[in-house]
């Protein structure tokens, strides 16, 4: 791997760190919590020994990257006991969450000079994801604090910055190097196949997608999540 500041590595450990804190502070469930872990130790050891580099697999090593958790996640919504389950989570955690989106942009920044993304995917591009995580405290202090944005505007909050997160995903995809690469020929998307950015889609996006989901049903049908606003 291109040399990265060992600041920006530490730094983007505990950004993954804090996103599963948090995480579980929006669930307060311990048993997600250690499915969680376990994931992320798994995505981890391969990341290490180099599984998500290899070139000419079927299917991509990439795809492994960010697929399983995707599915899984679609698979939730189809289930009524996990459906159920979402109800609980705390809409306040689940929108303080996305402020870990900033320390993930300033990340990708990094990684994009030391030439393993390409600048389609930093905020000089095309990926304006920066500014969910910047709003994201904002929204919450208006919201539950000061209590002047109600129900409506936070929805549509989240599904502004669900819109950008599938953008910047869509990009990240297309840049990557599988059969379905469309963009960013010069300077593909190699980044987040090394340690420790493996985590950034394999963790990081899928919990931050599951966030903006869950907010979205959850003000949409009113359930006890919704209930602080």
């Amino acid at each position: 791997m291109a040399e990265i500041s060992i600041f920006i590595i530490l730094g983007f450990v505990v950004t993954t760190l804090l996103t599963l804190w948090l995480f579980f502070k929006a669930s307060n469930n311990k048993n997600i919590l250690y499915g969680c872990i376990v994931w992320i130790s798994i995505v981890g050891v391969l990341g290490i020994n180099g599984f998500y580099q290899k070139q000419g697999t079927f299917p991509p090593r990439f795809a492994l990257l960010l697929a399983p958790t995707i599915l899984f996640i679609l698979l939730l919504f189809t289930n009524k006991k996990s459906r159920d389950l979402m109800n609980n989570f705390s809409l306040k955690w689940l929108t303080i969450i996305h402020i870990v989106r900033i320390p993930v942009e300033i990340t990708l920044y990094n990684v994009f000079l030391a030439g393993l993304i390409p600048d389609l995917m930093t905020f000089e591009g095309y990926n304006f994801d920066i500014l969910s995580g910047i709003t994201g405290p904002i929204l919450y202090y208006l919201v539950f604090v000061k209590k002047i944005i109600g129900r409506k505007g936070l929805l549509l909050w989240n599904i502004v910055c669900l819109g950008l997160l599938i953008t910047i995903l869509t990009i990240a995809v297309l840049s990557a190097q599988t059969p379905l690469q469309q963009l960013a020929f010069d300077q593909p998307n190699i980044g987040v196949t090394y340690f420790p950015f493996v985590w950034l889609p394999a963790i990081i996006v899928p919990i931050v997608l599951f966030s903006h989901l869950v907010s979205v049903k959850q003000l949409i049908v009113g359930k006890k999540g919704a209930s602080a606003i």
